[in-house]
């Protein structure tokens, strides 16, 4: 599945590390301002096991796409070349906001000083600010409808400003309430807004853990909104990402008080900010890992691995990811009853490890 998460902030927030560390790319931070592509491969424990207890001969792990964006400033959608940034962010399914949440004097900010708030406020505003044009554009459409006697766009109107009222108090489409129904006057604008977000706090090594001063001043700011927040230390996970040696790598990680790469937090994090989930597929060519959306059926499922599977499917054979390791085997599992015939309204469950029959 094609899914994104792009990766936002001003100027010199550490957001090409950021985004560095999570695609294993090396783009530089001095680099043209253009947009970045990579891929994130999803660290699950679960797909080794299943790896190791089916003997397979290839493992292949999920993977997201990751955009990192040209960092932001004021203004930037009134400038050249800064509606090609929201053009951009519009692309995605998910927004990574990286906060500076740390001092180095040899990094000038690009607003003069170290506040994380303040920068969080910037971006909000950029964002929110594009979305008003647009629902300002949506209700002129709107009017020029509701002329001829059109109730169902003098309602439209009616929601879209409802809405418009509400970004113009500074608040986010997100947290806007809409009925169902009414749903499909906005769905055709494609808010900046809407997309759910997790902000990144990137602070120095020795917060790395337990974070600083910068980091609750952004708990604070986001206490009434519906999101998330992460720690990260991208310099020194950039730094543990360059090393060869494992036991080198666990050695700076136990040094810095952690028990896994903060990276690999920030991607579970980013996969559920998606509303994704795992299915797997198991054998002796391969172990794989499978991206869905929650509430995603059996044929669905099935149509991510192959279109031909969601065409022809017939049933899928299922084992819950915890009874094959405590099992060892396929055939265990048939053995004890822990192997499952489900049809096309099964939905696949987070774990699940599916064989698709079908024919075409």
């Amino acid at each position: 599945m094609a899914l994104k998460c792009g990766i936002v902030g001003l100027s010199g927030t550490g957001k090409t590390t950021v985004f560095n560390c999570l695609s294993k790319s090396k783009v530089g931070a001095g680099a043209p301002k253009t947009t970045n592509l990579g891929q994130i491969e999803v660290p699950d424990p679960r797909l080794l096991d299943l790896f190791r207890l089916a003997k397979s001969a290839k493992m292949v792990p999920t993977t997201v796409e990751i955009t990192d964006i040209p960092g932001l400033m004021k203004g930037s959608s009134q400038i050249k070349g800064g509606n090609q940034f929201l053009a951009d962010i519009r692309q995605t399914d998910a927004i990574l906001h990286v906060l500076r949440c740390f001092d180095d004097e040899t990094i000038p900010h690009i607003e003069g000083s170290v506040n994380p708030v303040r920068d969080k406020e910037i971006v909000d505003l950029e964002l929110i600010s594009r979305d008003i044009e647009t629902l300002e554009k949506k209700i002129q459409r709107l009017e020029k409808i509701a002329k001829s006697g059109d109730k169902d766009a003098k309602h439209g109107i009616e929601v879209v400003g409802k809405l418009k009222d509400h970004m113009e108090n500074g608040l986010p489409a997100r947290s806007f309430s809409i009925e169902e129904r009414d749903q499909k006057y906005i769905d055709d604008c494609f808010l900046l807004t809407v997309k759910p977000v997790l902000y990144v706090c990137n602070v120095d090594e020795s917060s790395a853990v337990s974070g600083n001063n910068y980091v609750e001043q952004i708990k604070v700011a986001i206490s009434q909104e519906d999101t998330g927040m992460m720690i990260i230390a991208a310099q020194a996970e950039a730094d543990i990402a360059e090393l060869e040696d494992e036991n080198d790598r666990e050695e700076f990680l136990k040094d810095l008080g952690l028990e896994e790469p903060g990276v690999n937090k920030l991607i579970r994090a980013a996969y559920d900010l998606l509303n994704l989930k795992t299915f797997f597929t198991v054998g002796p060519k391969e172990a794989h890992a499978w991206t869905i959306r929650e509430g995603m059926t059996a044929p669905q499922a099935a149509g991510v691995i192959h279109s031909d599977l969601e065409r022809g499917f017939i049933r899928a054979e299922v084992m819950k990811y915890e009874d094959f390791v405590a099992l060892g085997s396929e055939h265990a599992c048939k053995t004890a009853g822990k192997f499952y015939i489900e049809g096309k309204n099964y939905i696949v469950k987070d774990g699940d490890i599916l064989n698709i029959r079908f024919n075409v």
